[in-house]
Order: C-alpha cells, then sequence, then structure tokens
C-alpha cells in the first residue's frame, strides 16, 4: 500500500520505519523537521520497565496543590476549554487502584514490544544517538513514599519486570555521584536494564535511513483537512496540495484531537507541557550520573546522553502555552545542582518545552476507531512515554493495516 503517516516526531517516524520494512510506499508529512515537537527535547529515558501511569489514586491527596502551589511539579490550571474539563474528569476517574493497575500491565506489555522493536532499529541502521544501556534508579525521599513504591514494584514484578528495592549506600555503589546526596535519601528501586538515548538525534537517524530507502518525506507541510470518498478517505489536505493514499496512519500528538473531530472521532488527547534543560557534563569520574536517575519527590528525571546530561521535568495541564517560565528552568537547574552539585558548570542550559500528547488513563491510542474512516488508523496520545512505546506501537499499527 502507500500508507501516509502524519507527524514525524518520534512515534510517527517509529510508524513508517515499520510500515517501510514490510514494503509499503510511505509518506511522511509534518509541519517541522523531525523530532521538532514533544520528541526532541524529552527525559530522554527508555523506561522499558517503570511505567506507572500518572492517573494514580494518590492523586486525590494531591489536588489542592495541584490546584494552588506555583511550585508544584504537577499543575493545573484551569481553562475555559471543553476538552480541558472533559479529559480532566475522565483523568480522576481513572485514579483508582482497578485503572492504574489494569493501565500498568498494558504498558508494560507495549513497552517490551517497544523495546524489541528498538533493538531490531538499531541492528538495521547502528544509529548515532547516545545511546546507554547503564539502568535507572528512582529515589524516594520518605519511609512513606518508598512502601508506595514498594506496592508498584511487586506489581511490576508479577508482570515480570527485573527491578529491586536498594538502600541509601546501595544507590550511591551504584550511581557514586549520588554520594553527597546520600543523607536526603530513604531509599530507591533499582531496574539495571533501563536505557537512555537522544530521541532527538534518533529521530534524525531514522530520517536519514528511510530517505534512502525511498520514504518521501514532506516536511514544513500543514495539514488542513481530509478529501473523502464515500467513507474513506482519498487524500490529506494539505499546504503543499492533496497528498493521495491507500491508508493514513496520525500520529500529530497534541494536535491529533483537532483533526481527529474533522473525521467525527473523539481523541481524549490533551497536551501535558513538560520541560527539559540539557548542560554539559564535567568529565570528571563521579562527578556526573551515568546511571538514570528520577527524583520522584521533584518529579524530575536525569539521563546521561554522552557528554551531556538531560534534566526534565514537571507536568502541566495549561493549554497550548508553549512560553517558557524562568522558574521552571530554574527549578531544574536547583534540582540538579542538589543532586548533582559537580555534575556541570550550568554554563549553558538550553532550556525547552514540549506538550506531550496524554490521555486521561495513560494508554495510547493505536489502531482504528469505529466512527472514523477505516482508512485513518490512529498512533497517538503517549504521554511522557512516547519515546519508550513509540516501536512497539509501530508494530501494532503494522499488524492492524495487515487485518
Amino acid at each position: 500500500m502507500h500508507v501516509c503517516v502524519l507527524g514525524a516526531g518520534i512515534v510517527g517516524l517509529a510508524t513508517a520505519w515499520q510500515l517501510e520494512r514490510q514494503g509499503h510506499q510511505v509518506t511522511v508529512i509534518d509541519r517541522a523537521s523531525p523530532g521538532a515537537g514533544a520528541s526532541g527535547g524529552n527525559g530522554a529515558q527508555l523506561s522499558y520497565s517503570y511505567v506507572q501511569p500518572l492517573a494514580d489514586p494518590s492523586i486525590w491527596k494531591q489536588l489542592p496543590k495541584l490546584l494552588l502551589s506555583p511550585t508544584s511539579p504537577l499543575k493545573l490550571r484551569p481553562q475555559l476549554d471543553p476538552l480541558q474539563w472533559r479529559w480532566g474528569m475522565a483523568f480522576l476517574a481513572a485514579c483508582n487502584a482497578q485503572t492504574s493497575q489494569h493501565t500498568t500491565a498494558q504498558l508494560l506489555t507495549l513497552a517490551a514490544e517497544s523495546r524489541a522493536g528498538f533493538e531490531a532499529m538499531q541492528a538495521g541502521i547502528s544509529p548515532d544517538c547516545d545511546f546507554s544501556a547503564t539502568g535507572k534508579l528512582v529515589l524516594y525521599a520518605s519511609a512513606a513514599s518508598l512502601a508506595g513504591a514498594r506496592a508498584q514494584l511487586e506489581l511490576q514484578r508479577a508482570m515480570g519486570s527485573e527491578q529491586r528495592l536498594v538502600t541509601p549506600d546501595e544507590c550511591v555503589a551504584i550511581e557514586p555521584a549520588l554520594a553527597g546526596y546520600r543523607g536526603q535519601m530513604a531509599g530507591a528501586v533499582y531496574t539495571p536494564s533501563e536505557c537512555a538515548a537522544d530521541c532527538l538525534k534518533v529521530c534524525a537517524e531514522l530520517m536519514r535511513a528511510l530517505s534512502a530507502r525511498g520514504v518521501r518525506f514532506m516536511l514544513g507541510t500543514d495539514v488542513h483537512g481530509f478529501a473523502r470518498n464515500g467513507k474513506r478517505i482519498a487524500a490529506a489536505r494539505t499546504s503543499g496540495g492533496d497528498v493521495e493514499a491507500d491508508a493514513f496512519v496520525m500520529s500529530l500528538g497534541a494536535a491529533s484531537h483537532k483533526l481527529g473531530r474533522l473525521l467525527g472521532a473523539y481523541l481524549p488527547v490533551y497536551p501535558l507541557k513538560g520541560y527539559s534543560i540539557t548542560v554539559d557534563v564535567d568529565p570528571a569520574p563521579g562527578a556526573a550520573p551515568r546511571v538514570n536517575v528520577t527524583d520522584s519527590a521533584r518529579k524530575v528525571v536525569f539521563a546521561r546522553i554522552g557528554s551531556r546530561l538531560r534534566v526534565a521535568g514537571m507536568a502541566e495541564l495549561v493549554g497550548h502555552d508553549a512560553r517558557i517560565p524562568a522558574t521552571r528552568i530554574q527549578t531544574l537547574e536547583a534540582a540538579t545542582r542538589a543532586l548533582f552539585p559537580h555534575a556541570s558548570r550550568f554554563e549553558e542550559l538550553h532550556p525547552w518545552t514540549g506538550m506531550r500528547p496524554a490521555t486521561p488513563t495513560g494508554l495510547p491510542i493505536i489502531g482504528r476507531l469505529a466512527s472514523a474512516p477505516s482508512n485513518m488508523l490512529f498512533n497517538t496520545g503517549h504521554g511522557a512515554l512516547g519515546f519508550t512505546l513509540a516501536f512497539g506501537s509501530a508494530q501494532r499499527i503494522a499488524r492492524a493495516l495487515a487485518e
């Protein structure tokens, strides 16, 4: 078939990669360059074994802080936006133990498929992307939070994840750069198999490899709507003209909801705004971390990508506001200095923000929807796990296309 993939973020490019491998002719359309949206400055962690959804029973206790505190890592600012309210109510409805466990199980299955898909891509094109497989530590500041982590760990371990609780001393043995922070940790969850990579570099390498294999890229091109032929889509209407295809895949992230409505489909996808900084590291042994680290209290992640440290965090439901408040960048710098004071000179922070496309439950939307034309498949709504889940999602799209 000729398949038109809408979106050149990591999810769209992974989809194009999988479809091309299966013999399809592929066209990729995006208004910007590959990875320029939520993919470019993301947390860089590939969290295949640690996929706890944001929709969790603990959210209920945090609601006053979410609504009122200016320093909360999770922020909700109500807008005059029916989608935000509808999404928010569905999110709160998903904040229960049963839904959280069901979502975790499905995400772990998808993540395992995605690890295999990412490794197949690596074997195929050997991308230059600062890949590492040094494991991950999720830090907890109190005995109570560590006890809560134990419950999630047991759930994930029962589903096949290899993880264990470690003491502060063990944390420092695993990651010496945490030595100065030892007294502020109650413990951590350690997952030896977790990985990291520069997602923007992966996107660039995928485009290079796909272009060499004959995939057509229409970048700097907006998608305005669709031309129909009965119950099917005949073409995508774009600023570069109509693009005809046998099938279409929508991987437009937070923009998916608007175009989905043109097709009669409700996509519960809302932007979950995040931030990151990227700093050059001090090469001295033990100065900057080599293991992935997540500070659960601050909701900040640290990932080593080559000679740089990516620091990412925050989750804001504030609409499509792409501004970068200085206070949010200062928070990320302060968190880095607190955990890893010798990691960098912090001369250049390279601030970034991205709109993670989130669903209320945390499960992405993959495949056909009954309310949309049958030759439109959806691959969107991955939230903060787009990089982690991209290649597994792509495999599912390819299977759905064959049905």
